[in-house]
């Protein structure tokens, strides 16, 4: 379901949940347990850029490739960077990675 993604055009599989975990400092096992739903989040809370920016650098993209895609300087790269993972980290975004989150929304 999810084989026409921003995730796999950069990724040949479904890795998104343990980079979530690793980046939002959550358990893998806490992680919503469906990919598509998982996916859906993680799409509602990152911009269409953000989530681009996320496949391409946890893709190990270069900085050149990314500096060409998104018309970026190095100065504003870095920045984009820094606010992506920074968002990922943030409680209001992490906390509806974990599957506890989707019983108060029932």
């Amino acid at each position: 379901m999810l084989e026409s993604t921003v995730w796999r055009q950069y990724h040949k599989d479904n890795s998104f949940r343990e980079l979530i975990a690793e980046f939002s400092m959550l358990d893998s096992m806490d992680l919503i347990v469906e990919d598509k739903e998982l996916y859906s989040v993680l799409k509602a809370k990152l911009t269409k850029k953000e989530l681009k920016l996320f496949a391409m650098d946890t893709a190990n993209a270069g900085d050149a490739v990314l500096l060409k895609e998104f018309s970026y300087d190095e100065a504003a790269l870095e920045k984009a960077k820094f606010k992506l993972y920074k968002k990922l980290k943030q409680d209001k975004i992490r906390l509806e990675f974990r599957e506890s989150s989707r019983d108060r929304q029932a």
